[in-house]
């Protein structure tokens, strides 16, 4: 998937400006939050175990390619790694939910 390219756009002229184009961004955070979230829900199916889920070394791989990810765009890693590592800690809360009541719909599995 290619990297998303930034928009060269007027500076704003108002902070009510800066508040809409914020909220635009916000809205389009949310539609692929929504699709993180489905995948998120699909991964759930196929892990086995709690430790699965949480996945520590996956978890540092992806901090780590979101941080050069995010230097090469201009945007300070630190910033970049709080953002996953908050957004990493609610998916996996989410998709250990999914993956308990999965065990759970199993027939004969009392987990």
């Amino acid at each position: 998937m290619p990297e998303a390219e930034p928009r060269s756009e007027a500076a704003p002229r108002s902070l009510a400006e800066v508040r809409d184009r914020i909220d635009g961004i916000d809205a389009e955070l949310v539609a692929l939050l929504t699709r993180r979230q489905s995948l998120v829900q699909a991964a759930a199916a196929f892990k086995t175990d709690e430790q699965a889920v949480r996945a520590p070394d996956r978890v540092e791989k992806v901090i780590a390619a979101v941080r050069e990810r995010a230097e090469a765009a201009g945007l300070a890693p630190e910033v970049a790694e709080a953002v996953w590592r908050a957004m990493i800690g609610a998916f996996i809360a989410l998709e250990l939910t999914e993956h308990q009541r999965l065990g759970s719909a199993v027939p004969g599995n009392s987990a």
